[in-house]
Protein backbone atom coordinates (compact mmCIF):
# COMPACT_ATOMS: atom_id res chain seq x y z
CA UNK A 1 0.00 0.00 0.00
CA UNK A 2 1.50 3.33 -1.22
CA UNK A 3 1.13 6.36 1.17
CA UNK A 4 2.55 9.67 0.87
CA UNK A 5 6.25 9.74 1.89
CA UNK A 6 7.51 11.24 5.02
CA UNK A 7 10.15 12.84 3.11
CA UNK A 8 10.46 13.00 -0.51
CA UNK A 9 13.29 15.19 -2.20
CA UNK A 10 13.87 15.87 -5.88
CA UNK A 11 16.96 16.86 -7.53
CA UNK A 12 18.25 18.66 -3.54
CA UNK A 13 21.55 20.16 -3.86
CA UNK A 14 22.77 21.21 -0.28
CA UNK A 15 25.78 23.38 0.09
CA UNK A 16 28.22 24.46 3.49
CA UNK A 17 29.74 27.77 3.24
CA UNK A 18 29.03 27.72 -0.50
CA UNK A 19 30.95 24.38 -1.30
CA UNK A 20 28.51 21.82 -2.51
CA UNK A 21 28.67 19.24 -0.19
CA UNK A 22 25.35 17.10 -2.07
CA UNK A 23 23.81 17.42 -5.31
CA UNK A 24 21.23 15.74 -7.47
CA UNK A 25 19.91 14.27 -4.15
CA UNK A 26 16.71 12.09 -4.74
CA UNK A 27 14.99 10.23 -1.62
CA UNK A 28 11.60 9.22 -0.38
CA UNK A 29 11.41 7.32 3.09
CA UNK A 30 7.54 6.16 4.17
CA UNK A 31 6.18 5.55 7.61
CA UNK A 32 8.07 3.45 9.60
CA UNK A 33 11.08 3.19 7.49
CA UNK A 34 14.34 2.76 9.18
CA UNK A 35 16.77 3.85 6.84
CA UNK A 36 20.59 3.80 7.38
CA UNK A 37 23.18 6.61 5.80
CA UNK A 38 26.24 5.53 5.42
CA UNK A 39 29.57 6.99 4.06
CA UNK A 40 33.14 8.13 5.02
CA UNK A 41 33.60 10.83 7.52
CA UNK A 42 33.14 14.35 5.26
CA UNK A 43 31.22 13.10 2.96
CA UNK A 44 27.83 14.66 3.98
CA UNK A 45 25.73 12.70 6.01
CA UNK A 46 25.36 15.15 8.81
CA UNK A 47 23.96 17.71 6.07
CA UNK A 48 21.72 15.65 4.97
CA UNK A 49 20.15 14.71 8.46
CA UNK A 50 20.66 18.56 9.05
CA UNK A 51 18.67 19.45 5.83
CA UNK A 52 15.66 17.22 7.22
CA UNK A 53 15.52 19.54 9.98
CA UNK A 54 15.46 22.57 8.80
CA UNK A 55 19.40 23.10 10.11
CA UNK A 56 20.99 23.56 6.70
CA UNK A 57 18.57 24.76 4.02
CA UNK A 58 17.59 23.40 0.89
CA UNK A 59 18.83 26.03 -1.82
CA UNK A 60 18.11 23.98 -5.25
CA UNK A 61 15.12 20.87 -5.87
CA UNK A 62 12.35 19.98 -4.39
CA UNK A 63 12.31 19.05 -0.33
CA UNK A 64 9.79 17.87 1.31
CA UNK A 65 9.65 16.92 4.48
CA UNK A 66 6.11 15.76 6.87
CA UNK A 67 4.21 17.44 4.01
CA UNK A 68 6.56 20.96 4.54
CA UNK A 69 8.31 22.42 1.70
CA UNK A 70 11.59 22.93 2.98
CA UNK A 71 12.65 25.95 0.50
CA UNK A 72 9.45 27.96 1.58
CA UNK A 73 9.59 26.98 5.09
CA UNK A 74 9.75 30.15 7.32
CA UNK A 75 12.14 30.77 10.03
CA UNK A 76 8.89 30.85 12.66
CA UNK A 77 7.75 27.48 11.61
CA UNK A 78 10.85 25.78 11.89
CA UNK A 79 10.03 24.99 15.84
CA UNK A 80 6.80 23.56 14.81
CA UNK A 81 8.76 20.93 12.05
CA UNK A 82 10.96 19.61 14.64
CA UNK A 83 8.00 19.17 17.19
CA UNK A 84 7.39 16.43 14.83
CA UNK A 85 10.72 15.08 14.84
CA UNK A 86 12.92 13.39 17.51
CA UNK A 87 16.69 13.66 17.04
CA UNK A 88 19.48 12.13 18.70
CA UNK A 89 23.00 13.54 18.84
CA UNK A 90 26.20 11.43 18.79
CA UNK A 91 26.85 13.87 22.13
CA UNK A 92 23.64 12.90 23.70
CA UNK A 93 23.12 17.37 24.54
CA UNK A 94 21.60 16.54 27.92
CA UNK A 95 21.26 19.47 30.29
CA UNK A 96 23.71 18.21 32.82
CA UNK A 97 22.99 20.71 35.59
CA UNK A 98 19.29 19.07 35.91
CA UNK A 99 17.92 15.38 36.28
CA UNK A 100 16.95 13.48 33.75
CA UNK A 101 13.07 13.44 34.53
CA UNK A 102 14.19 17.37 35.22
CA UNK A 103 15.66 17.38 31.49
CA UNK A 104 12.92 15.12 30.05
CA UNK A 105 9.74 17.92 31.84
CA UNK A 106 11.79 20.85 30.08
CA UNK A 107 11.54 19.85 26.79
CA UNK A 108 7.39 18.99 27.24
CA UNK A 109 6.87 22.38 28.73
CA UNK A 110 8.83 24.14 26.42
CA UNK A 111 6.89 22.56 23.61
CA UNK A 112 3.97 23.94 25.15
CA UNK A 113 2.89 20.65 27.59
CA UNK A 114 1.49 22.35 30.99
CA UNK A 115 -0.50 19.94 32.30
CA UNK A 116 1.64 18.20 35.06
CA UNK A 117 -0.28 15.26 35.39
CA UNK A 118 -0.08 14.53 31.73
CA UNK A 119 3.68 15.51 31.84
CA UNK A 120 4.75 12.78 33.95
CA UNK A 121 2.34 10.20 32.73
CA UNK A 122 4.46 10.88 28.83
CA UNK A 123 7.86 10.99 30.82
CA UNK A 124 7.12 7.45 32.42
CA UNK A 125 6.00 6.11 29.26
CA UNK A 126 8.79 6.74 27.24
CA UNK A 127 11.49 6.00 29.87
CA UNK A 128 9.59 2.62 29.97
CA UNK A 129 10.14 2.25 26.05
CA UNK A 130 13.34 2.53 26.32
CA UNK A 131 14.03 0.34 29.40
CA UNK A 132 14.99 3.71 31.70
CA UNK A 133 12.01 3.59 34.25
CA UNK A 134 14.16 3.56 37.64
CA UNK A 135 16.80 6.08 36.37
CA UNK A 136 14.48 9.27 36.03
CA UNK A 137 16.32 10.69 39.63
CA UNK A 138 20.00 10.37 38.54
CA UNK A 139 21.95 13.42 36.98
CA UNK A 140 23.82 12.99 33.73
CA UNK A 141 26.51 12.37 34.97
CA UNK A 142 25.92 9.22 37.37
CA UNK A 143 24.83 7.29 33.57
CA UNK A 144 26.95 5.01 31.45
CA UNK A 145 27.07 6.51 28.14
CA UNK A 146 24.60 3.80 26.98
CA UNK A 147 22.22 4.99 29.45
CA UNK A 148 22.35 8.41 28.53
CA UNK A 149 21.81 7.65 24.75
CA UNK A 150 18.31 5.93 25.82
CA UNK A 151 17.20 9.55 27.31
CA UNK A 152 18.04 11.37 24.42
CA UNK A 153 15.98 8.30 22.67
CA UNK A 154 13.18 9.41 24.87
CA UNK A 155 13.74 13.03 24.80
CA UNK A 156 13.57 12.35 21.09
CA UNK A 157 10.44 10.50 21.45
CA UNK A 158 8.38 12.81 23.95
CA UNK A 159 6.48 14.43 21.12
CA UNK A 160 4.86 11.55 19.55
CA UNK A 161 7.76 12.05 16.75
CA UNK A 162 6.86 10.50 13.24
CA UNK A 163 10.45 10.62 12.22
CA UNK A 164 13.23 10.65 14.40
CA UNK A 165 17.13 11.43 13.05
CA UNK A 166 20.21 10.14 14.93
CA UNK A 167 23.05 11.14 13.83
CA UNK A 168 25.93 8.65 14.38
CA UNK A 169 23.79 7.63 17.18
CA UNK A 170 27.08 4.84 18.56
CA UNK A 171 29.80 6.95 17.94
CA UNK A 172 30.97 7.24 21.24
CA UNK A 173 29.55 3.83 22.65
CA UNK A 174 31.28 0.57 22.94
CA UNK A 175 30.20 -1.77 20.21
CA UNK A 176 27.65 -3.63 22.62
CA UNK A 177 26.06 -0.92 23.89
CA UNK A 178 25.51 0.11 20.38
CA UNK A 179 24.20 -2.73 19.58
CA UNK A 180 21.41 -2.48 22.10
CA UNK A 181 20.82 1.41 21.12
CA UNK A 182 20.51 0.37 16.95
CA UNK A 183 18.29 -2.78 18.37
CA UNK A 184 15.88 0.08 20.24
CA UNK A 185 15.79 1.83 17.19
CA UNK A 186 14.80 -0.66 15.04
CA UNK A 187 11.97 -1.61 18.03
CA UNK A 188 11.01 2.05 17.28
CA UNK A 189 10.50 1.98 13.46
CA UNK A 190 8.48 -1.50 13.35
CA UNK A 191 6.37 0.36 15.55
CA UNK A 192 5.42 2.92 12.87
CA UNK A 193 7.91 5.55 13.32
CA UNK A 194 10.61 6.33 10.32
CA UNK A 195 14.04 6.38 10.91
CA UNK A 196 17.21 7.39 9.34
CA UNK A 197 20.55 6.96 11.50
CA UNK A 198 23.72 8.10 9.81
CA UNK A 199 26.60 5.69 10.54
CA UNK A 200 29.91 4.55 9.54
CA UNK A 201 30.23 1.28 11.21
CA UNK A 202 28.83 -1.22 8.68
CA UNK A 203 29.01 -3.84 10.74
CA UNK A 204 25.88 -2.95 12.77
CA UNK A 205 24.12 -2.05 9.42
CA UNK A 206 24.73 -6.23 8.67
CA UNK A 207 23.19 -6.98 12.20
CA UNK A 208 20.37 -4.96 11.89
CA UNK A 209 19.84 -5.13 8.41
CA UNK A 210 17.85 -2.25 6.48
CA UNK A 211 17.20 -0.30 4.09
CA UNK A 212 20.56 1.43 3.33
CA UNK A 213 21.71 4.83 1.57
CA UNK A 214 25.19 5.25 0.73
CA UNK A 215 26.72 8.79 0.02
CA UNK A 216 29.24 8.73 -2.20
CA UNK A 217 31.38 11.45 -4.56
CA UNK A 218 28.70 13.58 -3.71
CA UNK A 219 25.98 11.60 -4.63
CA UNK A 220 23.19 9.61 -2.62
CA UNK A 221 23.28 5.97 -3.94
CA UNK A 222 20.24 3.28 -2.55
CA UNK A 223 22.74 0.18 -2.33
CA UNK A 224 20.76 -3.54 -3.03
CA UNK A 225 20.00 -5.22 0.31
Amino acid sequence: MDSSPIIEYKKVELSRQEHVVLRNVNLRINDGEMVYLIGRVGSGKSTLLKSMYAEVPVKAGSAIVLGRDMSLLKRSEVPYLRREIGIVFQDFRLLTDRTIQANLEFVLRATGWDDKQQIGERIEQVLKEVGMLNKSYKMPHELSGGEQQRMVIARALLNHPKLILADEPTGNLDPETGEQIVALLQRISDKGVAVVMGTHNLQLVEMFPARVLRIDNKQLIEEAI
